[in-house]
């Protein structure tokens, strides 16, 4: 979990914009003539990004423009300046001007990898088992990343990236399975809070691996080569035994956990288990017409908590995205801003888990998303000069989508019944991705009316916490085995 936070923030400094123009006509001695001459200033003084002189303009100053003088679209390149964005997927291939829009549809493709890979894992591991594919998605990532760093275009890098993000939903839904079946719901609260702090520290490791590695494509090499040792030691792992015994395997589940108790030095508890028991203490009952899928929507409990579940974490995932890909957008070191945007997840999570702990785990939801959403709204109403307050409003509002994650995780798993909760959390994966795909491409209405995208973000972080409400409380009690289940509550 550490690296995931890499992968999925990776853009902030792969694909960061650095400053540019337009590469002048071929001249005898161009160096000797001032850029002013060549290039027409923007509002800042600056030269423009998109557009140059048709022709050298000597009456052009670095205050003002030649009056009426033709420009024309940068057909000969741009020249990008040195500095902390020398060497990204921008500079490579020209991901400016009219192909600007390109660099958010980038992120979006590898959302959208996520987003079938959420689906598509959900599925897959309730039929074959969490490790199996677990180990599988870690062999995935390791090689689909370090592919994408040897990406010869730009397509091949967008393959490369989709290819990554479909790994990555195995990864983290597998993840949070196995933590859901096999620790104490008692200890879940900090068991969560634990791997959502390893998140966070991965967005420390992040930061200091793209300061040392500026050069997008070692960077891309770095952050995808632990995951070979990841898929090594994953065999380690003991596959579900709850898993196991729905499925009608308690053989399989009695070795399991003998091992669990050998390791943990439980080696006599270990040995009184029996088949028997394990399907006792575990129901089965059989698949539901139409299969796992339908079953989330088979009855009203079910309908209640598949649209609850979806809802909270497309907004979450929605606006977490929309705030932390937008670094550059707040004018401060992006280097700083993506400090205090990962440190801000600790104080959030250990809130969060106090919350989750004495209030339940739905006043935990809905508050997380509320405050969230109100931070993000009132960046509408500050002047773009107050960077500092709209930073702090920012982090606020980042720290709380933090937490809303950490409670999601752990709130979700205990709503959903065993006999699909790797399905159930399929679902909502899926709808994080979709939000988190979406989210990228908002940002280009920033064209059209500058806080339209903010207004967009608040909103639905405030709609979700409406829709928490709705959702049964499960602090200090069982999780669900079967459909039933979740209808009586």
């Amino acid at each position: 979990l550490l690296m995931l936070a890499s992968h999925n923030l990776l853009q902030n400094f792969t694909a960061g914009v650095p400053e540019h123009h337009c590469r002048p006509h071929p001249l005898p001695n161009p160096s000797a003539l001032p850029l002013h001459v060549l290039i027409p200033s923007d509002g800042h003084q600056q030269p423009q990004r998109c557009r140059r002189y048709v022709e050298p303009q000597a009456n052009a100053n670095i205050n003002a423009n030649a009056n009426g003088a033709p420009t024309e679209p940068c057909s000969d390149g741009w020249t990008y300046q040195d500095g902390i964005f020398s060497h990204t997927i921008i500079t490579e291939w020209d991901l400016v001007c009219e192909s600007k829009r390109l660099r958010q549809v980038a992120q979006s493709i590898y959302m959208g990898g996520i987003l079938l890979g959420s689906g598509l894992f959900g599925v897959l591991s309730d039929k074959f088992g969490r490790r199996a594919l677990l180990s599988w998605c870690y062999l995935q990532l390791g090689v689909t990343g370090a592919g994408t760093a040897a990406a010869p275009t730009f397509v091949t890098y967008c393959l490369g990236r989709f290819l990554t993000g479909l790994a990555m939903a195995g990864v983290s839904l597998n993840s949070a399975c196995l933590c859901t079946e096999w620790v104490p719901t008692e200890a879940l609260a900090t068991v969560g809070t634990v791997n959502g702090y390893c998140y966070t520290l991965g967005q420390f490791v992040l930061v200091a691996m793209a300061f040392g590695l500026p050069h997008w494509r070692w960077l891309q090499l770095a952050i995808s080569l632990p995951f070979f040792l990841f898929f090594l030691y994953s065999w380690l792992f003991v596959e579900s035994a709850r898993w196991q015994v729905i499925v009608g395997r308690p053989d399989l589940a009695l070795k399991g956990l003998r091992k669990v108790a050998r390791v943990n030095g439980r080696k006599e508890e270990g040995d009184k288990l029996s088949e028997e028991a394990l399907r006792t203490l575990v129901r089965r009952e059989p698949p539901p017409p139409g299969g796992a899928l339908v079953a989330l929507v088979a009855n009203p409990g079910m309908r209640t908590v598949s649209c609850g579940v979806s809802f909270i974490w497309f907004s979450t995932s929605f606006a977490y995205y929309g705030l932390a890909m937008d670094l550059q957008g707040f004018g401060v070191d992006i280097y700083l801003s993506q400090l205090v945007f990962g440190a801000v997840d600790i104080p959030a999570k250990m809130v969060s888990a106090l919350v989750i702990s004495c209030l339940g785990r739905r006043v935990a939801q809905g508050g997380s998303l509320a405050l969230a959403g109100a931070c993000i709204l009132a960046n509408v109403f500050v002047p773009m000069e107050l960077q500092l307050l709209r930073m702090a409003l920012a982090v606020l509002g980042k720290g709380s989508l933090a937490a809303s994650f950490n409670c999601a995780y752990i709130f979700s798993g205990e709503l959903f019944p065993t006999v699909i909760r790797q399905t159930g959390m399929g679902l909502a994966s899926t709808m994080a991705r979709v939000g988190g795909l979406v989210a990228p491409l908002v940002l280009m209405a920033t064209d059209v009316t500058p806080f339209l995208p903010l207004l967009i973000y608040g909103a639905a972080p405030i709609g979700a916490a409406i829709a928490a409400s709705f959702l049964p409380e499960t602090r200090n009690r069982a999780l669900p085995e079967t459909l039933e289940d979740v209808e009586r509550r």
